[in-house]
């Protein structure tokens, strides 16, 4: 599910600051990275089921190796864990409107930060 109209989409913002925005609200910064990439998790468990919600960016000045890296960010995504598959965001799926809610929440309080910055 992309989660549309948040504010943070194309959003740039230095990779330092913004690991520190996304740490503070819950949000891992995934092992995956690479040197273009970066990707923030937030975990969430809800009746026996795991949803992950995901900040992706990618680096648009210096690169994802050093802290100093410009990120631009992407639309967020909200996905249902399967095990053992992964994550699935598609559109049939359906999210506990709690799960959503406070991904919303999370997302505000994201772009507040970032705002604050400037």
């Amino acid at each position: 599910m992309r989660i549309e109209n948040t504010g943070i989409e194309n959003e740039v913002v230095e990779l330092s600051r913004l690991t520190d925005i996304m740490e503070d609200l819950g949000f891992v910064l995934a092992g995956q990275w690479d040197y273009e990439r970066v990707t923030f998790d937030r975990k969430f468990e809800n009746k026996g089921h795991v949803y992950y919600l995901r900040v992706q960016g990618f680096a648009v000045e210096g690169d994802v190796g050093g802290s100093h890296a410009m990120i631009k960010l992407m639309t967020p995504l909200l996905g249902k864990h399967y095990y053992p598959h992964g994550v699935e965001y598609g559109e049939g799926e359906t999210f506990p409107a709690n799960v959503v809610e406070t991904s919303k929440s999370l997302l505000v309080q994201s772009k507040e930060r970032m705002d604050q910055m400037k």
